[in-house]
């Protein structure tokens, strides 16, 4: 009888369990209050670094050269800001196939056997969509990437390493207006961003040469791209870049001559 009644004092009665309980609760929300807006605020400064990322990509490749892009002579691009002013004009006011994409995909460094891969012929690392023995940093590297959706033979080289989202880039010219403040100005177009100019040169202007400042200022807005297929950039590409609208992000950025 003593042995039973000490191993009956030694459990915890319902009072007791359901005051554990209460306090529990009360603990898991003061962490959850307190750590939620920390955990929200984390993920708000991945998605702004991934937001910067692309847009310095973007601002580094519109001036950058590389064999085989062409103007619309039919000609590769003498400099930089031809480059950049072809693709900053036709981005927003052209047709789907001028469209700008940036994304971010995985090219070779080096084989499995620890080989050197060299670079396509317009100096881009070469995708891989294998990654069987492959080690990241030592075979292969994430490379940040713009191309036009014209380039269909490299973007769909790039469409089965892609890691992460596919975005569409439409850019508009800023200028200024008769306060001296900036302006987006008409999509498709650059114009004299200085309405005052002595002597007048509105433009627009066909050809960066014609271009009378050193620098153009620009509005770049980034749409998500819901899909990564062959088809989706082809046969129906056209709707989605007609139909978008409300972008994920907008950077304002300038290319200098």
């Amino acid at each position: 009888m003593k042995t039973q009644s000490s191993f009956r004092k030694c459990g915890f009665t319902l009072i007791e369990t359901v005051i554990a309980i209460g306090v529990l609760a009360v603990l898991l929300t003061g962490f959850i209050i307190v750590f939620a807006p920390a955990a929200a605020g984390i993920k708000n400064s991945v998605n702004l670094q991934a937001a910067d990322r692309l847009a310095s990509t973007l601002e580094q490749e519109l001036v950058t050269l590389r064999k085989g892009q062409k103007d619309d002579d039919d000609k590769e691009f003498a400099t930089g800001f031809d480059k950049a002013f072809d693709w900053i004009k036709k981005s927003k006011g052209g047709s789907a196939d001028d469209a700008l994409l940036v994304y971010q995909y995985r090219g070779l460094i080096k084989d499995k056997d620890g080989n050197y891969v060299p670079p396509r012929s317009d100096g881009t690392l070469k995708p891989t969509s294998n990654m069987d023995d492959l080690i990241s940093g030592e075979h292969y590297v994430v490379q940040s990437m713009v191309r036009q959706n014209s380039d269909k033979a490299s973007f769909e080289q790039d469409l089965a390493a892609i890691e992460g989202g596919v975005y569409l880039v439409k850019c508009t010219q800023f200028v200024f207006d008769q306060n001296g403040g900036l302006v987006a100005g008409t999509a498709g177009e650059i114009n004299n961003p200085k309405p005052d100019s002595v002597p007048p040169n509105p433009g627009p202007f066909v050809k960066a040469a014609e271009y009378p400042e050193a620098v153009i200022a620009f509005s770049a807005e980034f749409f998500s791209v819901p899909q990564r297929t062959e088809a989706q950039f082809n046969a129906t590409f056209g709707t989605t870049y007609t139909n978008a609208k409300k972008p994920v992000f907008t950077r304002n950025l300038a290319v200098r001559r």
